[in-house]
């Protein structure tokens, strides 16, 4: 059985004065400065003990320690998983993933992950990726279900990514939260970084390693208090950044958190309507195609775990909003109420 790895380099005096990231790959701890970054944002590489960011700047005599995990397989067989596709042609792919599927492969998922679906149902997809990312253009965690977008070729990755860069392409997600929201509308403007004791999470933090992190949110539907809970609202919440986890962390860090996150949720007993996974959907995706120019826009009503959890809250409902009236029959809800 594989086992991590750990290499170690003290910074030399000719060393010193570059980023991390830069600088374990030209001494050769790590094959790419890209994949430094990686084993970074994970938490796998310390300087004298302490997790960093990718812009920490090394200093001669820091001690650096770099954890590389086994191996993923080099080359990964395509798997007959059926996909629920909602848009394609020769450039690119839009499907909605089932809540339970994880993206890419991992230290802990080596088959199964959409990847595996995607490389037995087109002939090509984009690699500037990796080999373990093809095609992949963005990610939704694997207890979120909804929109992906996926790209065939290089090019048309490339100015996907760039689209979601600079902000072009529209995401939006519904979710339940926790707490009844008082303001139809808000934005959540706060960095997200790894956690600085739990590795596997993610927090807001104000590290080096941190990054922008921006959403906004409209109510769409609140529910009113009861015996186990202090109220609920569904929201329409909207990314402008694409931080890992960060519609939870940053709903969690409001004290709003998402129903049935197991990560970042609360942990009382019928708390979460009885769901094993969070109220979390990619339910609209707009962007502009790269190479037709033509605007596609699509939605994605909420599946049935998520539907007839807010069908048994409809007793509880305190009304929808205003905008709530203008997507209630895709996000879900109480139409009229």
């Amino acid at each position: 059985m594989n086992e991590t790895e750990v290499l170690t380099h003290t910074i030399k005096g000719d060393e010193a004065g570059g980023r991390i990231d830069k600088v374990i790959a030209q001494i050769g701890l790590v094959p790419s400065r890209s994949f430094g970054q990686r084993l970074i944002d994970r938490g796998l590489v310390t300087v004298n003990g302490t997790m960093i960011g990718k812009h920490h700047v090394t200093r001669a005599g820091e001690f650096v320690e770099v954890k590389l995990p086994p191996p993923l397989e080099t080359t990964l067989e395509p798997e007959d998983i059926p996909l629920d596709v909602r848009f394609e042609d020769e450039h690119l792919i839009v499907l909605s993933k089932p809540a339970g599927m994880v993206v890419h492969p991992t230290d802990a998922h080596h088959s199964g992950t959409l990847v595996h679906a995607l490389l037995w149902h087109c002939d090509s997809l984009g690699s500037l990726g990796g080999v373990e990312r093809p095609g992949i253009v963005h990610r939704l965690d694997k207890d979120t279900s909804g929109l992906m977008l996926a790209a065939k070729d290089d090019e048309t990755q490339a100015a996907l990514s760039e689209a979601i860069r600079i902000r072009a392409v529209d995401r939006r997600y519904c979710c339940l939260v926790h707490g009844l929201i008082a303001p139809d509308t808000g934005i959540v403007d706060a960095p997200i970084g790894r956690h600085p004791k739990e590795r596997m999470k993610m927090a807001v933090t104000h590290g080096p390693q941190s990054r922008q992190a921006v959403t906004n949110f409209s109510v769409v539907e609140r529910f009113d208090t009861d015996y186990s809970d202090d109220g609920l609202t569904l929201l329409e919440c909207k990314l402008h950044t694409g931080r890992t986890h960060q519609i939870r962390v940053h709903m969690a860090y409001i004290d709003h958190h998402v129903v049935g996150d197991q990560t970042y949720g609360r942990k009382r007993r019928g708390h979460d309507l009885g769901l094993t996974r969070q109220f979390l959907h990619s339910y609209r995706l707009r962007f502009e195609h790269p190479l037709t120019g033509e605007e596609i826009d699509l939605v994605d009503s909420v599946p049935n775990d998520l539907r007839e959890r807010l069908e048994e809250l409809s007793e509880r409902s305190m009304g929808v909003t205003a905008y709530g009236e203008e997507v209630v029959h895709t996000v879900g809800g109480s139409p009229g109420a």
